[in-house]
């Protein structure tokens, strides 16, 4: 990487947390350093809310995610407006009421302090965990480009977050995430404009979008109703919307987010504006890799887009094999320039026949690059076998370290490491409010003065900092990064939110009935998940937010109707 880019890099990065860290010089309470001073207008709300939900695993794998699947993916958001309006209609003025610290606060008042610890641990649980894969995915990327080792790599963006997140607290986060989400979106324009003119000379914008048309990478609404397909309308409105129903309305690293608002209008204002914008955005970033996609059929890709793996191969005994399959590779990339260019001349001319002709020809040779993509696979497996040989996490990056030019490629880790500062400080702001508040002040430590709360709210920060970089280091074991932070919430999500649907809209179940439910409920998922992922049932995973969500509420209901029959029993028998 040239030195410009380090440049821009570092300056931008640096520029972002000394403006933070200036900003909120001043915090010296809980409170400030928990929910700031509440003073936040709507569009710092949305741009923070966005920014924390776009982690640097979403310019990392999403790209990625379109390179091999194309747009259908965006259906995963299709849920995310109709979340907003509930949410804004009848979850956020209940906060406001109450005017909690965290969204498990409400709970206790609602049921008890058992449902609340309940919620609160499942929240950090599953938080925790997915905080330490928002570290793992920038290590991916610096590691790459430096040399070092993944360990340390992993290690020091994690000291760096943890410290600028115990420095300035939520405040510090908000008032950040709103020039890292300018820098992020900056970006990505320009690297979507940048991949449009690399393409060759005579194949423009049209051009590229008649080719992924023609090879399916447009398509983004599937009518299919079909439990086991992860990505189409149904799963997106029914299992995404209570997915985002959750994460947006009890996950405590959104919920601290538009806490801070103003004013009830404010933070309203901020969602709303986040369930607008958020679909879009996530377009033109599938977009991006989709028009990537189109530049390796006219520019040989590389056979594996992990070069680490593909080093550890050339050190090896099938150092031979694997030059011969390249060579091999070299030729299946020929047949695709030339019948990516058969293409886009038949295009337009309008010429059925060659377009059919052309387009077979096309899908042959990607398919044959495939299959000796696979066949690299499996070398990299007999050289390491525990070596993961899914790639689609390195397609951008590689992009971005060999295409772009020279100050630009600066930009796009800054973009990256901006999505990673802004993500990764929520989630820990988040973890340790919820410890402090729910847990340590409320069962653990309680009537000490501010000052003993102040410390060890930092104190917690740093905890589980540390958790998120133990579990950082085996973030690898994971073949897409976004898939597993969604695959992680979805394992938690729908019962939390069940216990929350209890909460506001079935006003006769009381805190021993849901808390039962919630933990059977919990079990249920997590046995369903297991079967899934052993082969014993095939269910895609954004399910699992509307059958936890769903059974929490049922069983609730069920058992709070025996209590009152056993009740009855009782007093009849009296």
């Amino acid at each position: 990487m040239s030195t410009i880019d380090w440049l821009v890099m570092t300056g931008t990065l640096a520029a972002i947390v000394i403006y933070g860290v200036l900003k909120t010089r001043s915090v010296d309470n809980v409170k400030s350093y928990l929910l700031g001073d509440r003073d936040l207008k709507w569009w710092t709300i949305g741009l923070s809310v966005m920014a924390t939900q776009a982690s640097a695993i979403t310019f990392l794998s999403t790209p990625g995610q379109a390179y091999n699947s194309g747009l259908g993916f965006a259906q995963f958001y299709f849920g995310l407006p109709i979340a907003m309006v509930i949410l804004c209609v009848f979850v956020l003025p209940i906060y406001y009421r109450l005017q909690v610290y965290t969204a498990y606060e409400y709970l206790e008042g609602r049921f008890d302090v058992r449902v609340r610890t309940l919620t609160a641990l499942l929240f950090l649980v599953q938080r925790g965990l997915a905080a330490g894969i928002t570290i793992y995915a920038p290590a991916i990327i610096l590691s790459s480009i430096l040399g070092w080792s993944l360990g340390w790599t992993i290690l020091i963006i994690g000291v760096v977050v943890i410290f600028y997140t115990v420095m300035g607290g939520t405040k510090a986060v908000s008032v950040t995430q709103k020039q890292q989400m300018i820098v992020i979106l900056l970006g990505m324009v320009a690297a979507g404009f940048v991949v449009v003119m690399e393409l060759p000379e005579d194949v423009g914008l049209n051009d590229a979008l008649g080719v992924a048309g023609k090879l399916g990478k447009l398509e983004i609404i599937d009518f299919e109703f079909d439990i086991n397909d992860r990505y189409n309308l149904w799963s997106a409105l029914l299992g995404g919307t209570f997915l985002f129903l959750s994460y947006f309305g009890t996950d405590q690293s959104q919920v601290q987010r538009y806490l801070s608002g103003k004013s009830l209008t404010e933070s309203r204002l901020g969602l709303l504006f986040n369930g607008i914008f958020k679909v879009p955005m996530q377009v033109m970033i599938l977009f991006v890799g989709i028009m990537v996609f189109v530049f390796f059929l006219f520019t040989p890709p590389p056979i594996h887009f992990n070069t680490a793996n593909l080093d550890k191969v050339r050190a090896s005994e099938y150092a031979t094999e694997l030059s011969v399959l390249e060579s091999e590779y070299e030729q299946a990339n020929t047949l695709a320039q030339t019948a990516s260019t058969a293409l886009v001349s038949s295009l337009r001319t309008e010429n059925e026949p060659s377009i059919e002709n052309a387009q077979t020809a096309l899908a042959t040779a990607i398919e044959a690059r495939d299959d000796l993509a696979s066949q690299v696979d499996e070398l990299i497996n007999k050289v390491d076998p525990e070596a993961i040989t899914e790639d689609r996490d390195y397609v951008f990056i590689t992009f971005i370290i060999n295409y772009l030019p020279i100050g630009l490629v600066g930009l796009l880790l800054a973009v990256i490491f901006s999505a990673a500062m802004s993500s990764t400080s929520s989630e820990l702001n988040a973890l340790a409010t919820t410890s402090l508040v729910d847990i340590y002040r409320r069962s653990i430590v309680t009537g000490k003065a501010d000052d003993h709360y102040f410390t060890a709210s930092k104190m917690l920060t740093i905890m589980w900092g540390c958790v998120a970089l133990g579990f950082a280091a085996v973030a690898n074991l994971f073949d897409n990064l976004i898939q597993a932070v969604n695959i992680i919430g979805s394992l938690f999500y729908g019962v939390i939110l069940g216990v929350f649907a209890v909460a506001f809209f079935v006003k006769h179940v009381g805190g021993r009935a849901v808390l039962i439910a919630a933990i059977i409920s919990e079990l249920f998922v997590a046995g369903t998940f297991i079967a899934t992922s052993l082969g014993y049932i095939d269910l895609a995973y954004l399910w699992l937010n509307l059958i936890g969500c769903a059974l929490t509420v049922l069983l609730a209901v069920i058992f709070q109707g025996t209590r009152r029959e056993d009740n009855k029993e009782v007093l009849d028998a009296g």
